[in-house]
């Protein structure tokens, strides 16, 4: 295959991303809100933390801003700190006040799928991104492989809650979260010094 047909490919995968987790953001931020779980809230901020960084692999793919990358993953680098940051508050109020989470059917069911998505979503990323040998693609492989572990890890959280009345497990999900955007916002910061 040409090297202009991989690149579309990649930019497809990249462009099914981009409305998966524009469509998916609002489905689970008002899930979360319905259901006061910190675990869907942070899912869902985080989400929008992943639109972003689509976008600026799209940059890449498509030659576009290449000055700006920089500065668009530092941004994004802060945005993960600030979710972790939100996200631990909140998980640490909600166990400390003991508060009982609501369950989210619709939660539960965007995440299976979700789960199932990014998944197949980064088996493709990282296909194209070897055959192309571009190492944005392929490193966006692996957040996609992070994003679809986030929200097996946040369904595990709201299913235990849901399944067997385990309130604790929806703001230990939100901890999950906390050290993935902890890790995730150090390493792009670092990535851009």
């Amino acid at each position: 295959m040409d090297k202009k047909k991989l690149t579309h490919m990649g930019l497809w995968l990249e462009y099914t991303t981009l409305v998966w987790n524009i469509i998916g953001c609002w489905i689970v931020l008002i899930s979360a809100f319905a259901a006061k779980s910190v675990a869907l809230a942070g899912f869902g901020i985080d989400s929008l933390i992943e639109i972003f960084a689509s976008i600026i692999v799209v940059w890449q793919l498509k030659s576009i801003n290449k000055d700006k990358e920089e500065f668009a993953e530092r941004i994004i680098g802060i945005a993960f700190l600030l979710l972790a940051l939100y996200i631990g508050i909140q998980s640490l109020v909600v166990l400390y006040t003991k508060f009982h989470p609501h369950n989210s059917i619709s939660g539960i069911i965007w995440l299976v799928l979700t789960a199932i998505s990014m998944f197949a979503l980064a088996y493709g990323k990282g296909k194209i991104g070897k055959m192309l040998n571009n190492p944005v693609l392929k490193k966006e492989s692996k957040v996609t492989v992070i994003d679809g572990l986030l929200a097996v890890a946040v369904l595990l959280g709201i299913s235990l809650n849901a399944l067997l009345g385990w309130w604790w497990a929806d703001p230990l999900a939100g901890l999950f979260i906390v050290y993935y955007g902890l890790k995730e916002g150090m390493q792009a910061i670092k990535g851009n010094m």
